[in-house]
């Protein structure tokens, strides 16, 4: 989609701090942290919203999780902890409509979230 975001930072169309990327994924700082650590993992295949993944792309949404904690271990943040998030639609947080996991890490964190 050439006026999704996310879709072009995946194209190298725009600039982003990325820390992974490979055929499938690609993972990046996000520009608004909301922790020390806050990278974003997306799809490199434009999917709007967790809603639009079919059963077929369960191998698809087990590498975005398996991304995260890869990175989370690279960055050695695995031991303190860290939090994954998905929102899914307007009410429950997304912005942007391409399915993105938010990696969190570096501070306490609070339940429930938001």
């Amino acid at each position: 989609m050439t006026d999704c975001l996310f879709c072009r930072i995946a194209a190298g169309e725009l600039p982003a701090d990325i820390v992974y990327q490979d055929d499938d994924v690609v993972a990046f700082r996000d520009l608004h942290p909301q922790a020390p650590h806050h990278i974003l993992v997306i799809p490199r295949r434009h999917v709007a919203t967790v809603n639009d993944f079919a059963a077929e792309d369960a191998e698809l949404i087990g590498k975005l999780v398996l991304t995260a904690r890869d990175i989370a271990g690279q960055l050695g943040l695995a031991e303190d902890g860290y939090r994954m998030n998905l929102n899914t639609n307007e009410k429950a947080g997304q912005t942007v409509f391409h399915v993105h996991l938010h990696l969190l890490a570096g501070r306490e964190f609070g339940w429930p979230p938001g």
